[in-house]
């Protein structure tokens, strides 16, 4: 099982509030993106991929509205 850095934003939707709920924590997974939503089980989740090199992935995701990203970098 890989172990990654995970650093999870939450767009604020609040009117004239830029600032963004910023979480960081290390996960182990086989799959970020089983991992993801199974985080976000039953919800109606939109989730987009941008895999990059040296095994960092980003997943955008919008649930009901609420935009978040979770960027996972390995830890080797």
């Amino acid at each position: 099982m890989a172990e990654y850095e995970l650093v999870h934003e939450i767009q604020n939707l609040c009117r004239n509030n830029q600032m963004r709920d910023v979480f960081i924590e290390e996960v182990a997974c086989d799959d970020p993106v089983a991992y993801v939503r199974n985080r976000l089980k039953g919800k109606q989740v939109e989730l987009t991929v941008d895999a990059q090199s040296a095994g960092s992935m980003t997943i955008h995701t919008v649930t009901d509205g609420l935009m978040e990203k979770f960027l996972f970098t390995k830890i080797e």
